[in-house]
């Protein structure tokens, strides 16, 4: 089948970069949000982002214009069911999703492919309470959407050859590289990422170094662009935790415990950029080190 209608779910962080990437390539895009002002905010920031990429001569303004006019918005969720692909986008919590997807199934066409940008959840099991098991995949966008090249696409055990075939080939049009994962907890990238994050928030838990040396550490003896807490800031402490939670339940292996240090920033609402404050303090002209 041809992939026309995109419908986004969420115009958070990930949501407003999915939607900002597929109007970009050519799509109608549908974005609904449960608040009125996340949608104007994400409308807004993907103009923004449009005008980077205008800056860096990598679309014309004619390609800006041409996006935003693909891009409408909807605080109706049902709204999204005449779309050809939707990508739910929304908070990393399995009893949301869930609802999400119950809410949409009695509106979708029958060809409709429901996929979840999750990060770490079992998509067999999110598809299993949908209609369309044979037609439900993970397509998880890297972060920040329009900059990352990698999607990671996840069959869940009842996937069809035609619904991978149509996401892959989505994928290619978004001029994006896709990585197959099987349907294990974090699938590749944070199966390997987070616990290098939880191993560094330990290092800095007993004192083995305190947030500067580690970041430097880690961005100068191994070439990383950024280091493991200041990542760990820009992913969101709360979204390292869950996915870490996903990981030591679902494999049952203490090296995935997550860091007692982690789960007290995460009580203490410090979770990173998102709120001001997490390994780094953003609330002055530069992050300082909370450490």
């Amino acid at each position: 089948m041809e992939i026309r209608s995109v419908g986004v779910v969420g115009a958070g962080q990930m949501g407003n970069g999915i939607a900002h990437v597929f109007a970009l390539a050519g799509y109608d895009v549908l974005m609904t949000d449960i608040s009125e002002q996340a949608l104007k905010t994400a409308l807004e920031l993907i103009d923004r982002n449009l005008d980077r990429q205008i800056a860096r001569g990598k679309i014309t303004a004619e390609d800006k214009a041409a996006a935003l006019g693909r891009i409408r918005t909807t605080l109706t969720l049902a709204d999204l069911g005449k779309c050809d692909l939707i990508i739910e986008a929304a908070t990393e919590r399995e009893t949301v999703k869930q609802a999400i997807f119950e809410d949409l199934v009695p509106h979708l066409q029958p060809h409709t492919i429901l996929t979840s940008n999750t990060s770490s959840i079992s998509i067999t099991r999110l598809a299993s309470r949908t209609d369309r098991p044979e037609k439900f995949m993970g397509f998880h966008f890297m972060n920040p959407v329009p900059v990352m090249q990698l999607v990671e696409l996840i069959r869940g055990i009842a996937t069809d050859d035609a619904t991978y075939e149509a996401c892959l080939k989505v994928v290619e049009r978004l001029g994006k590289t896709a990585a197959s994962a099987e349907d294990f907890p974090a699938f590749i990238v944070n199966r390997i990422l987070m616990p290098m994050i939880n191993e560094a928030v330990y290092t800095l838990y007993e004192g083995v170094g305190n947030v500067t040396s580690i970041d430097m550490a880690m961005k100068l003896g191994t070439n990383h662009p950024m280091g493991p807490l200041e990542l760990a800031d820009f992913i969101g402490l709360d979204t390292c935790l869950a996915i870490m939670n996903v990981l030591h339940d679902g494999l049952a292996d203490t090296k995935y415990r997550p860091c007692p240090l982690l789960v007290k920033y995460v009580e203490a609402g410090w979770l990173g950029r998102k709120t001001q404050r997490g390994f780094y303090d953003y609330r002055g002209e530069t992050p300082v080190p909370t450490r």
